[in-house]
């Protein structure tokens, strides 16, 4: 994701308003861990977002609800996330909301073995699952912290790598399995962020959707603010709710009189509940 679950330059080095809405059960098809738990109403959001590596201050939140973007992501842990979160705390959270900023949770959660590039956590064919289970663990301590309640999203970060790899794919999909389940039995929503080319690809095209994420966020750099013109898999996947595009990345753009480089992402998916 531009970099922020791994900072863009290591990712580049590697790889060379809107309305808010609650809809019951949307986006659970895939979920099917879920079904035995009552979940709260899942809080959906449907307009532009940003993200950025850092949360931006109290200050530049303000500044920046203009109208333009809605939403923004956050990265609430992971021990691959790119960049210190000083601003990252349970009171900016409620502050932000209270202004009518939607929140998108991010988790920079282990990496593809095959995935070149170093990392200070990688999953192996054989720690996968546990690891899964693990982080999982964490990313819900860690939004839970922050004031996102139950029946928020996770969106679980996966960059890039070689699909092909059959022995790396399936370390991945254990992985993703594991972390989802435990995020369902913590009665949080499980999302993903990947690539079209590759790690959206393993997600979207799996033939077992047990336990994978009904949430997708993809990232696809086309320039279009669209969930579903370029949307590359079948027209069925991932409806009611559950869809995410990240369609351009490193925008310098000034709102409110204040400058930030962001990537920009047209959003039709959960949020945190917050508040």
């Amino acid at each position: 994701m531009a970099g922020h679950r791994q900072s863009k330059k290591r990712r580049y080095i590697a790889w060379s308003a809107a309305g808010v809405v609650v809809v019951a059960g949307a986006g659970l098809a895939a979920q099917t861990s879920m079904a035995a738990t009552t979940w709260p109403a899942q809080r959906t959001f449907t307009g532009r977002a940003f993200d950025t590596c850092a949360a931006p201050s109290l200050s530049t939140m303000k500044a920046w609800h203009t109208g333009f973007y809605g939403a923004a992501a956050v990265y609430v842990g992971g021990r691959n996330r790119g960049c210190a979160q000083p601003n990252l705390t349970a009171s900016w959270v409620k502050s932000v909301s209270s202004l009518g900023w939607k929140l998108i949770p991010l988790y920079v959660g282990a990496q593809p073995p095959c995935q070149s590039g170093a990392n200070p956590e990688k999953m192996t064919s054989s720690n996968a699952g546990t690891l899964g289970t693990q982080d999982a663990n964490d990313a819900v301590a860690k939004a839970a912290a922050l004031g996102m309640k139950a029946g928020s999203p996770v969106y679980l970060d996966m960059e890039a790598y070689d699909v092909t790899n059959k022995a790396c794919n399936t370390a991945v999909l254990t992985y993703v399995r594991a972390f989802d389940k435990q995020l369902h039995a913590k009665t949080y929503r499980a999302g993903y962020y990947g690539f079209t080319s590759s790690s959206a690809k393993a997600i979207a095209t799996a033939t077992d959707k047990t336990d994978l994420p009904g949430n997708l966020w993809y990232a696809l750099w086309d320039k279009q603010n669209t969930t579903t013109a370029d949307w590359p898999w079948g027209a069925t996947q991932f409806t009611g709710h559950s869809r995410a595009h990240q369609y351009m990345v490193n925008s310098k753009e000034a709102h409110g009189g204040v400058t930030l480089t962001v990537d920009r992402d047209a959003w039709d998916a959960p949020v945190a509940i917050t508040g």
